[in-house]
């Protein structure tokens, strides 16, 4: 499998089959006895700006929403993973920022 390939800018689903983002970075442990072992996926703006631009990426000060790598289920068109999105603390941003802002604009709720 070719991480980079395969696992950058693919959409990640729930438990529920509820869109939770893309994938923007994979972390991985680097081990001096052995091969690379991947930890978790991460999602999030901070992590895609850091792909650009890490001086610009420090201004961001949300932490990325990491995912598990024992927690994905599956891996094709889209990112199966075996968690619930209401219960990830990175996307109370995403739902304040719908709820307080973007429903208020005339066609946006």
């Amino acid at each position: 499998m070719d991480l980079m390939r395969d696992l950058l800018d693919s959409e990640v689903v729930d438990r529920h089959k509820r869109d939770i983002g893309r994938v923007d970075g994979i972390v991985a442990e680097l081990r001096p006895d052995g091969p690379p072992i991947v930890r978790w996926i991460e999602l999030g703006g901070r992590t895609k700006l850091r792909r650009i631009s890490r001086f610009l990426a420090r201004w961001v000060r949300r932490a990325p929403c990491r995912i598990a790598w024992k927690d994905i289920r599956a891996m094709g068109r889209t990112i199966e993973v075996d968690i619930d999105a209401a219960d990830l603390s990175a996307l109370h941003w995403e739902r304040w920022l719908r709820d307080r802002i973007i429903a208020r604009i005339p066609g946006g709720g």
